[in-house]
Order: C-alpha cells, then sequence, then structure tokens
C-alpha cells in the first residue's frame, strides 16, 4: 500500500533567478566563442543551455489546499503541500491533488428498511483528501469511488434500521438522527480509508416512504397519533373524575351511593372525552316535587 511521503522542493524564485543568470552567461559566452571560432567552448556552452532549457521544465505552481504527486518515471517519489512558485527535478511528473473539502449528494435512493417497507433515502456527504499517494494509486478515480461507496453504504444503513420505531426497536431513521449520522460517517469512512479519504460529516437529507405505500403509512401515523391523544385525554379525564369524588367526599358536599357514584363516573366521562362540547341539562323536577 503507498503512503504519502512529504517531498521537500525547492523555491522557484530563487531558481527563477540562477537559471535566468544561468541562461544569460551561457549565451554571452555562446556568442563568444563563435565569434573567436573556439569550437569546444562553444560545444560545452552550447550542451549546458540545452540543460538550462530543460531545468525550466521543472517549474511548478501548488495552489493553496492543493498537493503536487511527484514521480519519476513511474516511481512515486514524494508529495509537496508547500503553495506558491515551486521547482523539482524536471524529470518529475507533477499530477495535482485537491485537498480541499468537497461535497457530494447522493441520488434518492429506493431500499426496503429493516422492517420491509420500501422508503426513498438520500444523504450529503462533506469529504476530503488526506493521503494523495493512497488517492490516486490505491483508487481508479477517488472522486468517483467516494460516490459509489457513499451509496452503497447508504442503501446499507437503510436496510439495517426501521424507518420509524415499533415496539422493542430503540434506533430508527427518523427519530434518531444524530445517531444515524453518526453511524453513516462511520459507515463511509470503513470504505474509504483505503481511498486515503477521510469523511468529515454525513446527514440524510431526504427521507420518505415510498409513494406506492405512502398514504397508507401516513394513515397509520395518523391513527397513532389519534390512539396517542385519546391515552392521554383518558389519564387526565380519569384523574380529574377522581378529584372530583374526592373533593365531594372531603367536603361532605352530597352523599353518593355507588349507583349514584357510577352514574356520574360514567357523565363526566362522556363530557371530558367527547370531541364536542357537552349540552347542559338541569334536571329540575324534584324542585316541584
Amino acid at each position: 500500500m503507498n503512503r504519502e511521503i512529504k517531498r521537500a522542493v525547492s523555491s522557484g524564485y530563487l531558481m527563477l533567478i540562477v537559471l535566468l543568470a544561468a541562461q544569460l552567461g551561457l549565451g554571452y559566452v555562446l556568442v563568444t566563442a563563435f565569434q573567436a571560432q573556439a569550437k569546444a567552448t562553444f560545444i560545452i556552452a552550447l550542451l549546458a543551455s540545452i540543460l538550462v532549457l530543460i531545468c525550466w521544465g521543472g517549474f511548478m505552481m501548488v495552489h493553496p489546499n492543493e498537493a503536487k504527486v511527484l514521480q519519476l518515471f513511474g516511481k512515486y517519489v514524494g508529495t509537496t503541500r508547500e503553495p506558491g512558485l515551486r521547482w523539482a527535478n524536471p524529470f518529475y511528473s507533477k499530477v495535482a491533488v485537491s485537498t480541499r473539502v468537497r461535497n457530494f449528494e447522493s441520488s434518492k435512493l429506493k431500499v426496503n428498511d429493516a422492517n420491509g417497507s420500501p422508503i426513498e433515502i438520500a444523504a450529503v456527504v462533506v469529504w476530503k483528501v488526506f493521503d494523495t499517494a493512497e488517492a490516486l494509486f490505491e483508487v481508479d478515480d477517488y472522486a468517483g469511488f467516494v460516490e459509489i461507496q457513499s451509496e452503497s453504504a447508504l442503501r446499507n444503513l437503510g436496510t439495517t434500521y426501521p424507518y420509524e420505531p415499533h415496539d422493542g426497536e430503540t434506533l430508527s431513521l427518523r427519530s434518531n438522527q444524530n445517531e444515524i449520522a453518526t453511524a453513516l460517517v462511520s459507515e463511509i469512512q470503513d470504505r474509504l480509508t483505503q481511498a486515503g479519504v477521510t469523511v468529515i460529516e454525513a446527514r440524510i437529507t431526504h427521507l420518505a416512504y415510498a409513494p406506492e405505500i405512502a398514504n397508507a403509512m401516513l394513515r397509520r401515523q395518523q391513527a397513532s397519533a389519534i390512539i396517542a391523544a385519546r391515552t392521554q385525554i383518558v389519564q387526565g379525564a380519569v384523574g380529574m373524575v377522581q378529584l372530583a369524588l374526592n373533593e365531594l367526599d372531603e367536603h361532605d358536599v352530597v352523599a353518593l351511593d355507588e349507583e349514584r357514584k357510577a352514574a356520574m363516573v360514567s357523565n363526566l366521562l362522556v363530557v371530558l372525552c367527547s370531541d364536542e362540547s357537552a349540552q347542559p341539562v338541569l334536571n329540575t323536577g324534584s324542585l316541584y316535587t
């Protein structure tokens, strides 16, 4: 496995001055030797000029958050990350690799969750290259590798967890977004380490039931919400009825036998649990008898 090797290279500005001075000096020698018909001096100066011309090919510009991977006839010799004008062996091949932070947003994937329900899921992955040698030499196209492996990890995550929690289930895609995001980062990172890529963040951006079951699941969610609301209403109503009976007994307002208590409890529960406001009916028969 190739690992990144930091390679120190020369300052391009210093080499620019050196090569310009050498070029001017050799040009003067060539003219002088030609005029003096000094063949040996002329040939040596000509060869030196050719060598200087070759050295001009060693200049390279390294931009911020960019690295240059250096190879000598196919052999990896190192990576330089120092920004600015640089000079290296002119026979080195120089490949630029961006180390900037990048975003990748997956397409909407259709998968079955842990309960077998078809869902649509998509995510955004924030990543960057941390090892330029692995990124270039371990995979064919590291950017395409990130996309394919991220979508593969997202598919696997979608089939591992349910869309929403049911009995006995602790984590779900919809209810535990932070935990799911952490699991997604870990899943993608395991797949991308060999490509010299680090995952900074990964989060689900789209999550929904597939269209063919969306209506049925919506009715199910509505039914669950109604049941939860009814349960809370009943619990509150029972507490209020108990409080009313206790207050009546404590302050000795009226003495009720078991039959009248049952009727009172029934009436109070109907009033408190009804969807519509109850219409009061006054019993005045006992006032005239």
